[in-house]
């Protein structure tokens, strides 16, 4: 969160490669022709399906340009992202292939990996109209996968890619298994339900679905999905998988969860209204004392504490000078304040980081640091929890770091094990909450960490592992919906600030859970509704991305009741939604109450 308006910049994207750096290996020379048993391996080389079978980092499909059929590639790549496209083709051991596709762009190479022998590539520096690029390989004598790509080089623009074709001896796949029978439901929770099915003849694993979301795979004949809501009705569906390709879905079955209590505090209304005071400085907002807080807002979060040094852990609180805010109240006046609010049901939070704070608890040292700094701060003024608004480069992924749920970079680490700390130390009605940018958490359904063959953002999908391990203990989630480029959503379109769509697709994704880097066996399981808060600014003054009333109440409207939806699909309904958080008190004070007051006529 800003404590000054100011508009955020993009970061600057690399310097574009001299063509000397850009050079590729010699390209081998092409066969004379296909041989008459040869086939067209590669699947949706068109992309007329969208972008089936192909993983891609920052892809689309679009309708204009293409070179044939109605669909073609797009990709973007970013200051740290290629956009590469790619799929795993079964192939035959000591056999030639031939690999061509059309692009069009500036700086677009097509090639093959896991040859066994030699692994190809061919590029283009400019195509301004479609242009065909072509190569040749021999598999090795062990190699029955080959992966197949196209990308592009960081921050030149889009590029775009069709009709991409292998062309070679197709391998000896058989047909797909016949749907998996008996499909049946075992122990449910409020958080998971137990599936079990027969064997299908000849599958070698099997893909469940979750209301038609592919969730999760697994190698034998029973799965648990978890990270459920409670109280909800689930359908599941499965499907066989070999190499020759995946069955039709089986007959669904469908289970209700039983009723839980989650993580965190109990005793917050059903639908909640989150809002940050400046209470350490004044801002353009002015400084609003913490007893005229309207009651409309039931969670209030001080804003900020920041720490002595990035790594120190050294958390420290300061009230706002007199010469900052003439109207400041005495620390008497403001515990007393803070003690009025939770007498009426108010929970009174401090907002450790914020757009100046950055901590990175390198150490156990600094984890332990952090631990008894913020308690001091819990303890002087008699809060009732804490909230983790770390932004910047507070938390980084290493680069062997790829499993967001067994983290190992120390900042991570650390970080979770001084929140679960303090959630013990404190006990069951400790309040912990998160306000994440996109950045940290959507945009890694599209990229995490450094990624798989380097060179992205470290910080990409860097709040995940850290949401996943308290999803036990926390009590809500409100990402930061403001101050955001361009995010990709579960339809794979990118969506952007300034209306409904957004915030409705960003929270379909946290309700819905997401695979993180487009990897289907690695799947980030939904949050509860009643843990997720839509963050939104609260005028124009205080930041990039406000909306209009209305586009609030089509968002509550579409995730709560399916009405009013816009052009993204949601996955469900989820009436237990918890409510809004808006940065901040301050700028709705100075907007008269506007964003209080819609949510007081939407909710009661």
């Amino acid at each position: 969160m800003d404590r000054v308006r100011r508009v955020r910049r993009p970061r600057s994207v690399l310097a574009l490669l001299t063509a000397a750096l850009l050079a590729v290996p010699g390209i081998t020379a092409l066969s004379s022709a296909a041989r008459a048993a040869d086939a067209d391996l590669a699947k949706n080389g068109g992309f007329e399906s969208g972008l089936d079978s192909w993983t891609c980092t920052a892809g689309t499909t679009v309708d204009s340009p293409v070179h044939g059929g109605s669909s073609a590639l797009q990709a973007t790549p970013a200051g740290s992202d290629n956009a590469q496209c790619a799929q795993t083709v079964t192939v035959q051991p000591n056999a030639q292939y031939t690999l061509s596709g059309y692009v069009r762009g500036s700086y677009v190479y097509l090639g093959a990996n896991g040859t066994g022998t030699t692994d190809v590539s061919t590029w283009t520096q400019s195509a301004p109209d479609w242009q065909k690029l072509t190569t040749t390989f021999t598999t090795g004598a062990a190699t029955t996968k080959v992966t197949v790509y196209t990308h592009g080089w960081y921050g030149t623009g889009a590029y775009y890619a069709d009709d991409i074709s292998l062309v070679g001896p197709g391998a000896s796949t058989g047909q797909p298994p016949a749907a998996p029978a008996g499909l049946r439901t075992g122990t449910v929770t409020s958080s998971s339900v137990a599936l079990s099915w027969s064997a299908a003849t000849g599958a070698t694993s099997y893909a469940v679905y979750r209301d038609g979301v592919k969730v999760q795979t697994a190698s034998g004949t029973s799965a648990t999905v978890s990270g459920l809501a409670p109280s909800t009705a689930y359908s599941f569906q499965v499907t066989a998988n070999n190499d020759a390709g995946e069955s039709a879905k089986s007959a669904a079955v469908t289970a209700t969860t039983t009723a839980g209590t989650g993580g965190g505090s109990t005793d917050l209304p059903a639908h909640a209204l989150v809002g940050y005071l400046h209470a350490s400085f004044a801002n353009g907002s002015g400084y609003t004392r913490m007893a005229d807080v309207p009651d409309s807002w039931d969670v209030i979060d001080l804003a900020f504490g920041e720490p002595t040094s990035a790594t120190s852990g050294d958390i420290r609180f300061s009230r706002c000078p007199v010469t900052e805010c003439p109207n400041v109240e005495s620390d008497a006046d403001f515990k007393a304040a803070i003690k009025a609010k939770q007498a009426a049901g108010k929970k009174v939070l401090i907002s450790i980081g914020g757009q100046n704070g950055q901590v990175q608890l390198t150490t156990t040292a600094a984890r332990d640091t952090f631990v008894s700094s913020v308690s001091n701060i819990i303890d002087t003024y008699g809060l009732d929890g804490l909230d983790i608004d770390f932004e910047g480069h507070s938390l980084s992924l290493n680069a062997n770091d790829t499993d967001f749920k067994n983290p190992t970079t120390p900042v991570i680490v650390n970080l979770i094990s001084a929140l679960k700390t303090l959630k013990a130390k404190y006990g069951s009605k400790f309040v912990l909450t998160m306000a994440p940018e996109t950045f940290f958490v959507q945009m890694g359904y599209q990229y995490y960490g450094t990624g798989k063959w380097g060179g992205q953002d470290p910080r990409c999908g860097a709040y995940l592992p850290v949401i996943h391990a308290l999803r036990d203990d926390l009590t809500l989630l409100h990402v930061q919906d403001y101050n955001s480029g361009p995010i990709m959503g579960l339809d794979n379109q990118y969506h952007s600030m300034g209306g409904a769509d957004f915030h409705i697709a960003m929270t379909d994704m946290l309700l819905t859970g997401f695979p993180v880097a487009g990897d289907a066996n690695n799947v980030f399981p939904p949050l509860r509704p009643d843990q997720v808060a839509i963050g939104m600014p609260a005028s124009t003054n205080a930041g990039n991305g406000y909306v209009a009333p209305s586009e609030v109440t089509k968002t509550l409207d579409c995730l709560t009741k399916k009405t009013n939806c816009g052009s993204y699909p949601t996955h469900g309904t989820w009436p237990a939604l918890r409510g809004l958080m808006t940065w901040s008190v301050n700028w709705d004070r100075y907007s008269g109450w506007e964003f209080q007051k819609n949510f007081d006529a939407y909710f009661g």
